[in-house]
């Protein structure tokens, strides 16, 4: 059967304030693991995420940048030559979504007409400080808007899913499966058959020969 093809990789920039999510995101997609202390990225990390669809394998390579402003001024060469974007918030923290606009503000500038993704990470918290119906900005900048949860997983496969179907012009691309390897077949040669059963025999004559010629020891009375 022959490969499917490998998509070539896009480079995708996560972007937000600190603390809000963004590595745990990540990392539950490249180990399946919720890192749940939370650790300052420093500058930039760069991960390679390989999803399987109907039309092939893709990758983005998603540059973690910080939230930190120590690091604003290095911002918009990670920016640089990116395809696509995700903008996430905490949807338990207001000033993490007020912020929003600074960060798309960031993005548009150095990457016109990019597509990207607004998305408001830990909705498994029950205290939640920004309600769904308040979350406006994405349809006024024609944005993409989910609500995702890292820690259990809620929709953390569709923004790079509406991602992929706007980078390859496709709505009805999907995330399928990762292919099982096809174990190779092993048959053995009919014409073998007579040979191996030829062995066998002679081995089997010889274990017989040597038993015949083998003298039992000799029971030893006070042995019983």
């Amino acid at each position: 059967m022959a490969a499917e093809p490998e998509l070539l990789p896009f480079k995708c920039v996560l972007v937000g304030d600190g603390g809000i999510g963004k590595t745990s995101f990540i990392k539950r997609h490249l180990t399946g693991e919720f890192e749940k202390k939370y650790q300052a990225t420093l500058g930039v990390e760069v991960h390679p995420l390989v999803f399987y669809t109907n039309k092939g394998q893709i990758m983005f390579n998603v540059w973690d940048t910080s939230g930190q402003e120590t690091f604003g001024s290095l911002r918009d060469s990670y920016y640089d030559q990116a395809q696509c974007a995700i903008i996430m918030f905490d949807v338990t923290a207001r000033v993490t979504y007020k912020n929003v606009p600074n960060w798309h503000k960031d993005i548009a500038r150095v990457c016109e007409n990019v597509p990207i993704v607004l998305c408001g990470n830990k909705v498994d918290i029950q205290d939640r400080k920004v309600k769904t119906q308040n979350i406006l900005y994405h349809r006024k900048h024609n944005l993409e808007y989910y609500d995702i949860s890292a820690k259990t997983k809620y929709n953390f496969e569709k923004p790079f899913l509406w991602l992929a179907q706007q980078l390859l012009h496709d709505p009805n691309l999907v995330f399928v499966t990762m292919p099982a390897p096809v174990p190779p077949e092993e048959r053995m040669d009919p014409s073998m058959n007579p040979q191996w059963q030829q062995e066998l025999g002679n081995i089997l004559d010889e274990v017989l020969e040597q038993a015949e010629n083998t003298a039992l020891p000799e029971e030893d009375d006070e042995d019983i």
